[in-house]
């Protein structure tokens, strides 16, 4: 399989700025090429890279005030070895986090998913977010938890994926957030999943059911958005001008959602 990604981005900055970009795919892939550049109003910006808890690629430099543009265009071939089994992830994917509030919504979770266990409780969660809740662009804040989007039963993915990692959780699943580079994705944004921890595997979850699981690439993996997000700033403001992505793979199998598939 060959994926390739482009990305172009503009944000202006309102002063002095640390930038922290998640956005090249985790170690492990096998990358073809690759280019990354940062330019403030035409000058190179150099960046280090950081790896995550989870050998997510973190780009990290600081910036003055001005236009940034990014850059981006990568190819992969192949599929990422599965994702290790860490004995402490099995505990802290098992616990609340912020936007993924798992001990408010397990009354909820042992109500509709009384009885169930394994994969099919998996799947079970996963068919209820889908069936229950309506992928509406620009519907959520960024702030907004798996709990007010229980209640207006609408979001986007990063959305979805919370209300499925906080059911997983109170039914005693261990449940993670990964940003993704999906092909076939429509509207093309950068995507969040979810992956499940059941009979020893993490396998991977979408609940919009918007693009094949088999083609997704991994970028960073967290508890929740706050692990995740494509860019971490701070010391001032800066607002996205322009945010052009293209993601694609030489081929989109069709997905119907039940197979069992891990992330590559």
């Amino acid at each position: 399989m060959l994926r390739t990604v482009n990305v172009h981005l503009e944000l202006a900055l309102g002063g002095r700025t640390n930038m922290v970009f998640s956005m090249t795919p985790a170690v492990g892939a096998t990358i073809a090429t690759e280019r990354l550049e940062f330019q403030l109003d035409g000058v190179s910006q150099q960046s280090s890279e950081i790896l995550d808890l989870h050998s997510g690629r973190l780009q990290v430099f600081e910036t003055e005030r001005g236009t940034l543009t990014v850059d981006y265009d990568l190819e992969v071939v192949g599929r990422s070895e599965p994702a290790p089994i860490n004995e402490l992830d099995l505990i802290t994917y098992l616990r609340p986090s912020r936007y993924a509030q798992s001990d408010s919504l397990t009354p909820v979770a042992r109500s509709e998913f009384r009885g169930l266990s394994g994969y099919v409780l998996v799947q079970a969660i996963s068919d209820w977010v889908f069936e229950n809740l309506a992928y509406v662009p620009g519907s959520s804040q960024p702030t907004d938890g798996a709990t007010r989007t229980l209640t207006s039963r609408q979001g986007v993915c990063r959305d979805f994926a919370h209300v499925t990692i906080a059911f997983l959780r109170a039914m005693e699943i261990p449940a993670r957030m990964v940003s993704v580079y999906a092909p076939g994705l429509v509207p093309m944004d950068f995507h969040a999943v979810t992956e499940a921890y059941v009979d020893g595997v993490w396998w991977v979850i979408d609940s919009t059911r918007l693009a094949p699981r088999t083609t997704l690439l991994r970028i960073a993996t967290g508890r929740d958005a706050a692990d995740t997000a494509w860019l971490t700033s701070s010391w001032t403001d800066l607002s996205v001008g322009v945010m052009s992505l293209t993601v694609t793979a030489d081929e989109l199998p069709f997905d119907d959602g039940y197979q069992r598939v891990e992330l590559g």
